[in-house]
C-alpha cells in the first residue's frame, strides 16, 4: 500500500519517464524502466550455437554432432561459450543505452539478474566474474564501469584482473574487419592479479564482432585460466548463419 501511494505521488508530482521508452512510469519505485519494456525484450531461443550462442536456423539443417554456426566451425576462439539475453535491438538495446550513456546505474541489477537466468549454462561451474574493463580515461569522464557494474549482479565473486591498457575507438564505430586489430594489445593482467586454474565468466554490456571478449579471454588463458566463457547483456547476431 505505501508502495502503491508513493507510486502515485511520484508520478503526479514528477512525471518520470522510463528510461527506455519515455512513456510515463506507472510504478517509479520500482526503477526507471517500465514493466512493458522489460516484457517486450526478445530471449534467445533454441536452437542455438553451443560456441556463440548465435540462434541458428533449424535443428533439421544443424549436425548433431556440430551444433555450431559456420562461422565457429571456421574459427578457434579463447572463448569456450558465448552467451547474452538477447539481440542488441529494440528494448534490450535501448535497455543497455540508458544504463551506459545515460548513466542510470539502477539498471545494472535488474539487468544482472535477468543475464544470471538466460546465461546459466555459460555461468554454471565458473569461478569468478571478470568484468571487461574500461580505459581509465573513459572510466573517470562515465563514472563508472557498466559491465562491472552487471558483474556484481550475477552471483559470483567479482575479481578485476584485467586492465586496458591504452585507449581504443569504439567498437560500434568501426567496420568488423577492423575491430580485433582495434582492441589487439589493448589488455592486460593486472599487477598481482592472479587467475591461474580458475574458471572465469568474463562480462561486458555487449558483443558485437566479439573482438574485446577474445582479446581479454587470451590475456586470462595466457595468464593460467583453465576456461574463459563471456556473457553479455545483449549480442549483435551474426546474419551469417548455418
Amino acid at each position: 500500500m505505501l508502495r502503491s501511494l508513493a507510486d502515485g505521488l511520484l508520478a503526479v508530482a514528477l512525471a518520470p519517464g522510463c528510461a527506455s521508452c519515455q512513456a510515463v512510469l506507472d510504478e517509479p519505485t520500482r526503477g526507471p524502466v517500465c514493466v512493458g519494456c522489460w516484457n517486450s525484450i526478445t530471449h534467445f531461443t533454441p536452437p542455438l550455437c553451443t560456441h556463440c550462442g548465435d540462434p541458428l536456423p533449424s535443428w533439421r539443417v544443424i549436425s548433431l554432432e556440430e551444433h555450431r554456426c559456420a562461422r565457429c566451425r571456421r574459427r578457434p576462439s579463447a572463448v569456450s561459450c558465448l552467451r547474452a539475453i538477447g539481440d542488441y535491438d529494440g528494448s534490450l538495446r535501448a535497455i543497455v543505452h540508458a544504463l551506459k550513456y545515460g548513466g542510470r546505474r539502477s539498471i545494472a541489477a535488474p539487468l544482472a539478474e535477468r543475464m544470471r537466468r538466460e546465461c546459466a549454462d555459460a555461468l554454471n561451474g565458473a569461478d569468478v566474474a571478470v568484468p571487461v574493463p574500461l580505459h581509465r580515461r573513459r572510466q573517470r569522464a562515465r563514472g563508472f564501469n557498466q559491465a562491472e557494474e552487471l558483474a556484481r549482479g550475477i552471483g559470483l565473486p567479482v575479481c578485476n584482473a584485467l586492465k586496458r591498457i591504452r585507449p581504443t575507438a569504439s567498437q560500434t564505430d568501426l567496420p568488423a574487419a577492423q575491430r580485433h586489430r582495434n582492441v589487439r594489445g589493448a589488455f592486460r593482467l593486472r599487477w598481482r592479479a592472479s587467475v591461474t586454474g580458475l574458471r572465469i565468466a568474463l562480462v561486458d554490456d555487449v558483443c558485437t564482432t566479439g573482438a574485446t571478449l577474445e582479446s581479454c579471454a587470451e590475456v586470462l588463458r595466457e595468464a593460467g585460466a583453465v576456461d574463459v566463457r563471456a556473457v553479455t547483456a545483449a549480442r549483435v547476431v551474426s546474419r551469417q548463419r548455418g
